[in-house]
């Protein structure tokens, strides 16, 4: 199963209807979780779906996928590594008016190759990234799963800015 989750705040249709067109052409089920659905958002008909589920659902679907599908937050990315789960993500557009500024697109930026976290260009490559994942093959965005521990890198950066050497 994959899982769709784009957060509880606004729906994400761009990315909703990316992966309705891929599970229309796949045999693999989909669950997603949508967010606040406006009277407009768009309404997959090859997934079910809702707009919010308890803490507890949400971990029970997650820990049933194989792979989570999410937009570029670090809540998204910090579950995906705490769960083990490969993720595909896209990154909200706020050109598009899906966020109040870019910052998703620079979070993509600086984890763009990171093992198990695979980075869509666009709606039209989610359904790639998905496929190469489901295929258990590696691509640009690094091979295998996510890695239990924080890159020793980032414990240092981490480290330095704590202690004021940064």
């Amino acid at each position: 199963m994959i899982f769709l989750s784009v957060g509880t705040q606004e729906p994400f249709d761009r990315l909703a209807k990316a992966v309705d067109d891929w599970a229309a052409t796949h045999d693999e089920p989909v669950f997603g979780q949508l967010g606040a659905m406006k009277p407009e958002s768009y309404r997959p008909a090859h997934f079910e779906w809702c707009e919010y589920l308890s803490a507890g659902d949400y971990l029970a679907r997650l820990q049933e996928s194989r792979a989570l599908v999410a937009h570029v937050g670090m809540g998204s990315i910090i579950t995906a590594l705490t769960h083990g789960k490969p993720l595909v993500m896209l990154a909200r557009r706020a050109s598009l008016g899906e966020h109040r500024n870019e910052h998703q697109l620079a979070t993509a930026g600086r984890f763009r190759g990171r093992p198990g976290l695979h980075i869509a260009a666009d709606e039209g490559d989610v359904g790639a990234r998905l496929d190469a994942v489901l295929a258990g093959a590696g691509d640009a965005e690094g091979e295998g799963g996510l890695p239990p521990h924080a890159a020793p890198e980032l414990v240092a950066a981490i480290r330095d800015f704590l202690h004021g050497t940064a």
